[in-house]
Parts: structure tokens; sequence; C-alpha cells
């Protein structure tokens, strides 16, 4: 007689699960919370030491409630204590302890009068803010950046897309600590993460096998120190990184519309979602629903495009393109030890051979949507994860930070798996 066959669970599946997922959140928090202090004690950059100060803090009570959890767990594992509502509650804690009270605290100082609490992107938004208020574009042009003194041609510079001077206006109307940039940045992410969350988790609220991995995901998005650091000292990455997890959680649910409106609306931020875009286009044709994806990714983005375009052409090309690629008044400090940056400053016409790389990369990914375009929205988030990961290691010019986006999409990718209901169909505890 033959023995039936036993299914294998992945070695990250088997971790992820372990103690009802609590290990790993006890994991996650202890590891953040050593991330935090070494970043207070040894950073470089102010605004991250004094992060680094508030969140170690926080981490590390996350971390114990965390372990009273697992605890607990042992004893009695069916106690509300230790469900999944209360791993969310733990989790909503650890990102106001390490995120959003960092964020107030430096904005505060800010406004009292410090000027190193926030990066250099806080106050260009702010600026862009003003000057849409001001001339109807966010961008200053070539003249107008060569005449500011050379320290400051730096911060002339809007390397963003027209939506994110939208950030900025509350600054331009009233000079207060709740204006800065990053309060706003905040309020955007939160808003799309809770709509991305109502999204899988659907009207009935059922329990299925998604919630576990849906929990994981938003952690990646939020708590994970590089999230957190970077929403409290710069944030402008986060509401775009959490618009296109909306779109790709309304990609999941089947509302093919509303995914191009929430990819679009990032891409009207940052470039970044424009990859992205053009992945959930090609998922949309798989399912007769290019036109309706493309209509919200491509034309939002574009209709931010147009008013700015007419009002100075020249000031929008030297922001958003000749900039990026190397060619303004000065280069972006943007420098990470990842292998694109080494080989372009380490060999002979390395930055040929980066570019190079760069594009066989492009390429591949290129072959790859067309020959097996993704059905799925799990797949294309894997696409898109690693996808954008090729693209940070290989680029001349990045940031460590950017590193959010791939971890984000590829966790943010289990989520997004078609669920199997609970036969008890009860909602999580």
């Amino acid at each position: 007689m033959t023995a039936a066959p036993t299914t294998r669970r992945p070695v990250w599946r088997k971790l992820d699960t372990a103690a009802g997922g609590l290990a790993l959140d006890l994991g996650l928090y202890a590891v953040s919370a050593a991330f935090a202090a070494v970043t207070a004690a040894t950073s470089t950059l102010l605004p991250h030491r004094a992060w680094g100060g508030i969140a170690a803090v926080g981490y590390l009570l996350a971390a114990l409630a965390a372990s009273g959890q697992l605890l607990l767990h042992r004893r009695s594992p069916g106690s509300p204590l230790t469900g999944l509502r209360a791993r969310w509650a733990v989790t909503a804690f650890a990102w106001a302890a390490t995120a959003l009270l960092p964020l107030v605290a430096q904005s505060v100082q800010r406004a009292g009068g410090r000027t190193d609490r926030a990066q250099e992107e806080v106050l260009v938004v702010e600026h862009s803010g003003d000057r849409l208020v001001d001339t109807g574009t966010p961008y200053l042009g070539h003249d107008a950046i060569a005449a500011l003194p050379p320290g400051e041609q730096l911060l002339g510079y809007t390397p963003y897309q027209p939506g994110m001077a939208l950030f900025g206006l509350p600054r331009a109307a009233v000079d207060a600590w709740w204006t800065d940039a990053r309060a706003w940045f905040a309020v955007g992410t939160a808003i799309a993460l809770a709509l991305a969350v109502r999204a899988l988790r659907g009207p009935d609220g059922r329990r299925t096998d998604r919630d576990g991995a849906l929990l994981r995901g938003v952690q990646a998005a939020t708590v994970l120190p590089i999230c957190a650091l970077t929403l409290a000292t710069g944030g402008d990455d986060l509401p775009v990184l959490a618009l296109c997890l909306l779109a790709l959680a309304l990609a999941a649910a089947d509302r093919p519309g509303a995914a191009g409106v929430a990819v679009g609306v990032a891409g009207a931020l940052k470039l970044f979602a424009w990859p992205v875009a053009l992945v959930l286009v090609i998922w949309g044709a798989t399912r007769r629903a290019g036109l309706r994806v493309a209509a919200g990714a491509l034309g939002l983005p574009v209709a931010a495009l147009l008013p700015v375009l007419l009002v100075d052409r020249d000031a929008l090309v030297e922001n958003v393109l000749r900039f990026p690629l190397g060619h303004g008044l000065v280069t972006s400090p943007a420098q990470s030890p990842f292998p694109g940056h080494l080989i372009a400053t380490t060999l002979p016409a390395g930055r040929a051979v980066a570019a190079a790389l760069l594009v066989a990369a492009g390429l591949a990914i290129a072959v790859r949507l067309a020959r097996r375009p993704p059905r799925a929205a799990a797949t294309a988030a894997l696409i898109c994860g690693y996808g954008l990961l090729a693209a940070i290691l290989l680029m001349p010019s990045t940031r460590f930070g950017y590193l959010l986006y791939p971890v984000a999409f590829l966790v943010w990718a289990a989520a997004l798996r078609p669920p199997r209901v609970d036969s008890a169909g009860l909602t999580p505890r």
C-alpha cells in the first residue's frame, strides 16, 4: 500500500506561522530595537539619530508585549490575547511608537527652531508646495536654480512628479508643526493601507488563510525599520508605496479600474510607481481589462503633468529628467554601496557598464512579461518586487531606503493569493 504524499511547507512559511506568528513578531521587534539603538548611537544623520532614540524604546516595548503573548500562547493557545486581533493591536502600537511619535517629536522640534530635524526631501516638498501656489508649477527652471547660492542649488531641484507638491500645501498655508509634510505623508499612508486591508478582507469579514499574511504585509510597510525611519525623517516614499500596495490589493479583489486609479495617483507622486503601473496594465490585459487599468494608471500621471508642462516646460524637464539622469547643475547625493554604484565608481567606463547591466535586467523583465504575463495579483507583486530590487541594486545612484519598495511588495504578495475561507466563517480574533 502506497503511503499518502506529505506536503512540505517552505522554511519561510514555517517560520512565519511558528507559535501562531508570534515567534516572528518577537524577532521582528527585537531586531528592530537593536537596529534603532545602533542608529541612535552611530548614525551621522541627526534626524536618524533622533529617530533611533525614540524608536528603540518603542520597539523594545513591542518586543516585550510579543514576548508576553508568546509565553501565554504556550500555556493557553486559544487565548484572545494571543490571537490575530491582539497581534494587530501590538502592530498598531509599534507603528505609533516607532514612526508616528518620532515624526511628531521631530516636527514639533523643527517648528520650535531646530534645523536638524528633517531630511532634505521634506524641505523640497514644502518648497514645491509654495511654488505651486505662487507660480502654478512646483519646479524652478534652470536659470533660477543657477542663480541660487551653490550650497542651495540641490534643494532647488524637485525630482518628483507634480502631485507630490500637494503634500507641501498645508505648510504653504500655515507654519505649524502639524503642517510638516511628514504629517501628511503619514495621513496618506494610513488611509491607503486601511483601504488596502479593507479590500483584501472583503465586506463579510470572514476568516481566511490570508489574514496572517495580510498582517505581515502591513508590518512590512509600517513597523519595519526601513519604513518607520523613512516616514519619521523624510517620508515621501511611504504614501507612494502604500498606494501601490492598495493598487495590488484592488487587483486581487478583481477591481481593475480602481487598481488603475490607485497606482495612477502613486505615479502622479513619484516615478517609482510607474513600473508597477506597467505591470498592472499587463495584468489587466490578461483579464480583458487593460484599458480600464490604463485609464487611471497612465491617465492620472499625464493629467498631473499637463498643467505644469503648459506653465513651464523647461522647468519640468530640468527637474524630472535632467537632474535624475545626472545632467543637472548638481548631482544627486544618493549613493549606497550597491553593485551598480560600486561598478560605476571603481571600474573603467563603470557608468556605462552599470547602465548596460540595468538595461539587460530591464529587458529580461520585459521578456518575462511578454512570454508569461501575470494573471494573478500575487504574481504581479512578485514581478514588481524582484524587478525593483534588481533596478535598485544596479542603478549607479540610489539610496538604501529605496529597498522598502521591493521588500514590501515581496511580503505583500502572500496576502494577495486567493483566500480559503475558514469553514466556521468566523471573524479572526
